[in-house]
């Protein structure tokens, strides 16, 4: 489901749970935070995070909007569609980020954190006082039987960390020790930031188990007050919250009560918008943001409009290419769908020019490749898998662009003798192959797409120019997001958003692990040796040109693959609101996201 508060799906929501960095040996000694390279920015003795308001007020309450419906409260596991906002707002982990570094966990549910030399091993050691919402206090035997639960009938997302943990122990009535089996400098911040539940409530019954029956006990600021299937979903502020005097936590949790509504398609969440029913909504199309928010509550001032600057990588938003369906298996394939994608023309219609396209996974960054042919560490990296990389990645690559008319003529030119090469020719304006079958498929987007589907409608007026049938599939969201985690698409669209620390997320995302992985976060079903061996780089090394070098790397992998057709970056949050929601002048490296709105924004009379 899509949200009014978050750059995109739940799905973009991973970097929260896997992130990446560099590292350097360290003592082993119990510490106040770890990083991924050098040391923590903050000091053992700081007392709030640089980018909340510590003197912020609390109470009042935030009003958001989602699309779609939910049929469970447990955020946990694979059944059910439960609003994504509850992974994030319901529970804690043993860390905690600071969103003003790469990569930087300090202590949350652990006052502190200790590492072998090579961080081969990791050991937390839990705060007394911390509490569940219902007043049990959080046990080594908790924190041990999380890992295990979520490894094992969790979320896939979860299960990774699970595989690669030799030995997890009880080291002391409040200590909790993991050895690792992967040389993975990474796995000591990723294990940090699983959450904790509570074992005792889930005696006698399944945790598999999908809907409204039991929603797990967290630690967090916040627990489910009331909801209404489908419509709405409330969160309070918990007055007993164990942490509320930790420097960690200290300007967070502001507002008394977040209230979530559902609506069917994002118009309609806008209007509501417009009506009172909700006082804030993020916009993602800039030509709407300049235009269509002219009426008397803004002329009023009673509602305003914030941008908040965002340092990330651009990430991938766009339609991908499942390749465990043959028909787009050949790159020259996928490459001239690309080039029938005409974004320059898309993008004038739709937005108004007013969009930058992504030109890169991680564009926008020091972590982008560059448009020429690959050099240095990265030709290094790369050079090794040269037999099995498509045309594009060694050589150079850069999406295609139009001359911004409605013809697309040469592209389309080009895209007609790639599907000539690939063995696919006309016959009566249509594409067949050479067993007379036709090019044909269709475009899975949820119900209420917007602009997306604008965008989709215009590309399937390209093709047809190729002779290639293509029609949209709007199902609703239950459906949507069944579908994308059986991989019952031919074509979807696809959001991921990246950290300046990228690392063992990515190969939850394009690792061949997840190709038969049922909620496998691999839509494309890629299977690249080269990516893989980019990623365990990312990874292992200690070396920062080397981790630079081995994302440009990846990088010219994943887009030179061409399984994304690239719509456009975000890079700034546009946020209408009204007045009496407020947020930090200081907006930290990492922008906008989840953790930044609601968690440091307050309400002020």
């Amino acid at each position: 489901m899509r949200s009014v508060f978050f750059h995109a799906m739940a799905g973009l929501c991973s970097t929260f749970l896997v992130c990446a960095g560099l590292s350097i040996p360290v003592t082993a000694e119990p510490s106040h935070g770890i990083a991924m390279y050098g040391e923590p920015a903050l000091p053992p003795d700081f007392v709030s995070l640089p980018y909340v308001n510590p003197d912020a007020p609390k109470g009042g309450r935030l009003v958001v909007g989602n699309t779609g419906g939910f049929d469970s409260l447990h955020p946990f596991i694979f059944k059910g569609s439960p609003p994504w906002q509850l992974r994030f707002m319901g529970y804690e982990s043993l860390m905690a980020r600071n969103w003003d570094e790469p990569f930087s966990l300090y202590g949350l549910l652990a006052e502190s954190v200790e590492t072998g030399p090579n961080r081969e091993w990791v050991e937390f050691t839990l705060r007394k006082e911390a509490r569940f919402s219902d007043g049990s206090p959080v046990t080594v035997e908790d924190v041990i039987w999380s890992y295990e639960i979520l490894g094992t009938k969790g979320h896939p997302r979860y299960r990774t960390l699970k595989d690669q943990i030799e030995s997890i122990e009880a080291t002391g009535p409040r200590s909790v020790k993991m050895t690792f089996n992967t040389a993975n400098r990474e796995l000591a911040l990723v294990a940090g930031l699983r959450p904790i539940l509570k074992k005792a409530q889930w005696e006698g019954h399944d945790f598999e188990r999908s809907g409204f029956e039991l929603a797990p006990v967290g630690s967090s600021p916040y627990v489910i007050g009331s909801y209404e299937p489908n419509r709405s979903l409330t969160l309070k502020r918990n007055p007993d919250y164990w942490g509320r005097e930790l420097p960690i936590t200290q300007g967070t949790a502001n507002v008394d009560e977040i209230r979530i509504e559902f609506f069917a398609d994002d118009t309609v969440l806008k209007e509501a918008f417009k009506a009172g029913v909700l006082n804030v909504v993020r916009e993602y199309n800039a030509n709407k943001w300049d235009t269509a928010y002219d009426y008397p509550a803004m002329a009023r001032g009673d509602v305003v409009k914030s941008e908040i600057p965002d340092g990330n990588p651009s990430g991938i938003t766009g339609l991908v290419m499942n390749t465990r369906n043959p028909l787009f298996a050949d790159w020259r394939v996928r490459e001239a769908l690309i080039l029938a994608f005409n974004f320059e023309f898309m993008n004038d219609v739709v937005t108004g020019g007013a969009q930058k396209r992504i030109t890169s996974y991680f564009s926008g960054s020091e972590l982008g490749m560059s448009h020429g042919p690959a050099t240095g560490k990265v030709k290094t990296l790369l050079e090794p898998f040269a037999a099995d990389l498509p045309e594009g990645v060694l050589e150079g690559y850069a999406l295609p662009v139009s001359d911004g008319t409605k013809r697309n003529r040469t592209n389309l030119i080009k895209a007609q003798k790639l599907l000539i090469e690939a063995g696919w020719s006309a016959e009566s304006g249509t594409l067949k192959n050479a067993n007379g079958e036709n090019f044909a498929f269709k475009i899975l987007l949820a119900s209420g797409s917007g602009e997306l589907e604008a965008f989709a409608n215009i590309y399937i007026q390209a093709l047809e120019r190729l002779g290639i049938k293509a029609e949209i599939e709007s199902v609703d969201n239950a459906q949507y997001f069944a579908r994308q985690n059986s991989f019952d698409f031919d074509m979807t669209d696809i959001r991921r958003g990246f950290s300046l620390s990228p690392g063992n997320e990515q190969m939850l995302y394009w690792g061949s692990e997840g190709i038969d992985m049922p909620g496998s976060r691999n839509l494309m079903g890629m299977n690249s040796p080269a990516a893989e061996a980019m990623i365990k780089t990312m990874v292992s090394t200690d070396d920062k040109e080397e981790f630079v070098a081995s994302v440009r790397a990846l990088d010219r992998v994943l887009t030179a693959g061409r399984y994304v057709i690239p719509t456009y970056a975000f890079g700034i949050s546009r946020i209408a609101h009204v007045k009496e929601l407020k947020y930090p002048s200081h907006i930290p490296i990492n922008g906008d996201g989840y953790w930044f709105m609601p968690d440091v924004w307050w309400f002020e009379k």
